[in-house]
């Protein structure tokens, strides 16, 4: 059986400190639904996170 995960949505934002709270909630609350939440710096710009959503 495969296992595959589908990047369902991505989003440039403004990084905070506090982001990854959001990610975390999301991720607790809604992996039941085969959700799964990500959050990374952007390469080029420090000041920018991506927000990805996956399908699991």
């Amino acid at each position: 059986m495969e296992n595959k995960i589908e990047i369902i949505s991505t989003v440039k934002l403004q990084h905070s400190p506090e982001l990854y709270k959001v990610v975390d909630a999301l991720n607790r609350t809604l992996k039941d639904r085969d959700l799964m939440f990500g959050l990374a710096l952007d390469s080029e710009n420090q000041e920018k996170a991506i927000f990805t959503i996956y399908r699991t």
